[in-house]
């Protein structure tokens, strides 16, 4: 089985819908990819929790935590592990085709079309733009999940504390991701462990 979310009890994995079948994972996973053009996260947040309800918001944000630590796209980390929640091995390759098959199409016609016109002003605009809304989505977005900050089990203080830590150490000192993470996130490993461990019957 691949890895679930360390956080939640099994009886916490109680959203309010689930995947029909395989061909449903297939298709739904296809158009998240088909509309993750630079804010993949919003994309992925909104089909995912207000649209399909497959997750909820806790959920989410403890299943891309782990998406995000475990190596690979994170969106691709993340099909893969509700494909084997709900169906298993077949589950996870029927979500991973869904992200792959008909994006890597789009793409390869997207690329062979660009290289005519990668150097236009035109398109170098374009895709300033684009970064712009891309970081207005991810935005929106986290200020969207900052309410189920009050339903984890490190207390909503600690964990404005570690993501203010992580800005700091990010945006302002510039310290390497991968030495935040280990170090941040190793912090913040400790104390949900220490307070899961509180709460454990």
């Amino acid at each position: 089985m691949l890895p679930r979310s360390p956080g939640l009890k099994p009886w916490a994995y109680q959203a309010v819908n689930k995947p029909s079948s395989l061909t449903d994972l297939f298709w739904s996973f296809t158009l998240l990819a088909l509309q993750g053009f630079g804010g993949v996260l919003a994309v992925v947040q909104r089909e995912l929790v207000d649209k399909k309800q497959w997750l909820t918001r806790e959920q989410f944000i403890e299943d891309w935590a782990v998406a995000q630590i475990l190596p690979g796209p994170n969106v691709v980390n993340l099909s893969l592990m509700i494909g084997d929640r709900y169906f298993g091995l077949r589950g996870a390759m029927a979500a991973l085709a869904g992200m792959l098959v008909f994006p890597l199409l789009v793409v390869l016609l997207l690329a062979a079309v660009f290289a005519g016109v990668a150097d236009s002003p035109a398109t170098q605009g374009a895709l300033r733009g684009m970064g712009a809304v891309a970081a207005g989505l991810i935005a929106a977005t986290g200020l969207k999940l900052v309410t189920a900050l009050k339903k984890n089990v490190m207390g909503a203080l600690v964990c404005w504390a570690l993501a203010a830590i992580t800005f700091v150490a990010i945006a302002l000192l510039r310290i390497p991701l991968a030495w935040v993470l280990l170090v941040v996130g190793g912090m913040a490993c400790a104390w949900a462990y220490r307070q899961l461990g509180r709460i454990e019957p």
